[in-house]
């Protein structure tokens, strides 16, 4: 089969599509034939070499922890009844919480049977694709966060695959979105989904126009998937006993422990990614359903064959992609 992978650690020219032997399923797991694979901000930075003391990757290695396709073969222990199913989930490897996201990128990818989530047909591979991890993670962000109409709802990096879902959450609930990003195609594209304001992040004076936006008090809740200085001064912002909630680290790191006393010492709700108590399957079928009604969009903003694959971790790291970026087939 054809997969890709990383045979070092370094840029995007590191990834190399070849031919690798078919995976067999464990007893327990079931392989499938990738349709459409996601491509994370997080494959890029471990491609890079960064986190290899939270995440044992060694090249070389198949990137990717979550596809959608189909089951063409069952392990002795799993339901047989999975063959010939559309499907999405994270790879065997990968996992909400934990795991390595590794094995996505190619033709033929592993999952345990009891991660499977059935695809409905009126959604894509592509939308469930991007819903694998993006899905669960903003119902259980938006549902978390207890918004209510009227709030003021801050969301950074809200032109990526998990801040377009949580416009459009937020916006439903009947909240006042303002949508942090960078640059005009994302900003438009983050109107488009419902944001009441939105603003640059890459100019000068944006946390004025947030509070402005606001009425001065600044908004009752933060989606923050910037991280590093961006969400710390997203932070910063929140009103006093509002509730933050950090997710990403799309500018490279996750807001320091100073900047979170801080916010504490005013009341704020810090909750970060492993404080999110929740059935995340649950979570996805939740998305998934709202999808195949027609009530949610998925923004694919860009899709690459598995020979591009460099191409997507570049369009990534350019900070150019809009929405989920995939590998499709």
């Amino acid at each position: 089969m054809r997969a890709v992978q990383a045979r070092e650690f370094g840029g995007p020219e590191v990834l190399v599509l070849g031919d690798l032997p078919q995976p067999e399923p464990a007893p327990e797991e079931v392989r499938i034939e990738v349709a459409a694979a996601d491509v994370m901000f997080l494959d890029t930075r471990l491609r890079s070499g960064w986190g290899t003391d939270y995440f044992p990757v060694r090249p070389p290695y198949v990137p990717g922890g979550a596809i959608a396709g189909i089951v063409r073969e069952a392990g002795a222990a799993a339901d047989p009844s999975w063959v010939g199913r559309r499907v999405m989930s994270v790879t065997t490897a990968s996992g909400i919480g934990g795991g390595v996201p590794v094995g996505g990128y190619a033709e033929q990818a592993l999952a345990k049977a009891d991660t499977l989530i059935e695809v409905p047909e009126q959604v894509s591979f592509e939308q469930a694709a991007a819903l694998v991890h993006d899905g669960r993670m903003a119902v259980a962000l938006f549902e978390r966060a207890e918004v209510h109409p009227g709030d003021h709802v801050l969301i950074t990096a809200a032109a990526g695959g998990l801040g377009t879902l949580l416009i459009q959450f937020a916006h439903q609930a009947g909240a006042t979105v303002v949508a942090a990003a960078r640059g005009r195609a994302k900003l438009d594209l983050t109107t488009r989904l419902g944001a009441d304001v939105a603003v640059d992040y890459s100019e000068t004076g944006w946390p004025d126009r947030v509070l402005a936006a606001t009425g001065g008090a600044g908004p009752r809740i933060v989606w923050d998937g910037a991280g590093g200085a961006l969400g710390e001064t997203a932070l910063g912002l929140v009103a006093d006993a509002g509730r933050f909630l950090g997710y990403g680290a799309a500018a490279g790191e996750f807001v320091t422990t100073t900047g979170v006393e801080r916010a504490k010492a005013r009341g704020v709700d810090v909750i970060g990614l492993h404080d999110l108590d929740a059935d995340f399957d649950a979570a996805a079928r939740r998305a998934l359903a709202q999808v195949a009604a027609g009530t949610i969009e998925v923004v694919v903003g860009q899709s690459f064959p598995l020979e591009q694959a460099h191409e997507a971790h570049s369009a990534i790291e350019a900070r150019a992609a809009l929405g989920r970026t995939l590998l499709v087939r």
